[in-house]
């Protein structure tokens, strides 16, 4: 397993990461005790970063991970999880409820300290409550020892410089904006190197996009990008590859993207993810499929309020 820097937290975190939201049965119904093997094959693996909120399952990945977490090293994993969204729709940015939440992950954890506490999809609240209110509330409950780094997160990549250039953060987590069909992250790569914030990559596989499964009904991508994301899979198969493996091997070889977060409860698919990076990087195939995908790449799909994408 290969390490890089965190940015300026100086946290070596494993280029693959584990994204607890598995855990939570965000994607299908899982077993609990595969749920928990998934994680134990990633850390024995080398795999040391882990991603987790109480939005993911409400409250379930949470308390999954901290069963999972019992008995394992404190030393061995660096665990990141969130506050502000604990529901599909419910967002609750302010101090007091912020500072509460950390407690409550903490109790489900069964820790005494998160690595990265990070402000969750902050482009569905007021981007001034953010810098105002939530962050400074974050900084104190790192001044108690609670948690030791401070992170924001969410899709639109406005919402970085609409912060950053306001308040300093440690970290930031962006999903689905660095993989073959979107490498939009890429263009705010020289900013957050400037700032010299950690960069957390996620979804490789853009929420399914880049699977042969096809796309679940609540993905958010148009029909277009769907039909250009299904043809580059099918294009693959003839090749006789699994477009998630490319989509894997593609995101993680961008050196300026210190972990990239992989969810599956799936003790084999993690294992498989793992050995990927291994594989032979195949520049003619991957370059193949970016062909493919060129009608489609760097389109993308608004959330949260309008004036903040």
């Amino acid at each position: 397993m290969e390490y890089r820097k965190l940015g300026k937290t100086g946290l070596d975190v494993s280029i693959l990461s584990f994204g607890a939201s598995s855990l939570g049965g965000v994607f299908r119904p899982i077993d609990e005790n595969e749920g928990i093997r998934a994680l134990h094959v990633a850390l024995d693996l080398g795999v040391n970063l882990i991603d987790c909120s109480p939005f993911y399952g409400i409250t379930t990945a949470e308390t999954v991970l901290g069963k999972a977490l019992r008995g394992v090293p404190r030393d061995k994993y660096v665990l990141a999880t969130k506050v502000g969204r604990y529901g599909e729709e419910e967002f609750d940015f302010s101090a007091q409820r912020v500072t509460r939440s950390v407690d409550e992950s903490l109790g489900r954890l069964g820790i005494e300290r998160i690595d990265i506490i990070q402000c969750h999809d902050i482009e569905y609240g007021s981007l001034d409550q953010i810098v105002n209110e939530t962050i400074p509330a974050l900084r104190r409950v790192q001044e108690t020892g609670k948690a030791s780094f401070v992170g924001i997160t969410g899709f639109p990549l406005a919402i970085y410089p609409a912060i950053m250039d306001r308040i300093e953060v440690d970290t930031i987590l962006s999903y689905a904006h660095y993989s073959l069909n979107d490498t939009t992250l890429a263009g705010l790569i020289p900013y957050l190197r400037e700032k010299d914030v950690g960069i957390i990559g996620a979804s490789p596989l853009s929420m399914g996009l880049l699977t042969n499964r096809g796309t679940p009904d609540w993905h958010p991508a148009t029909d277009e990008i769907k039909a250009g994301c299904a043809a580059a899979a099918a294009f693959c198969r003839e090749q006789g590859v699994d477009i998630a493996q490319l989509a894997v091997q593609f995101s993680l070889r961008n050196r300026d993207i210190h972990s990239t977060l992989i969810g599956t409860a799936n003790p084999d698919n993690m294992r498989r993810n793992i050995e990927w990076l291994d594989a032979p990087y195949d520049e003619a195939l991957i370059e193949a499929v970016l062909e493919v995908l060129a009608p489609i790449r760097d389109k993308t799909w608004q959330t949260g309020r309008p004036e903040n994408n």
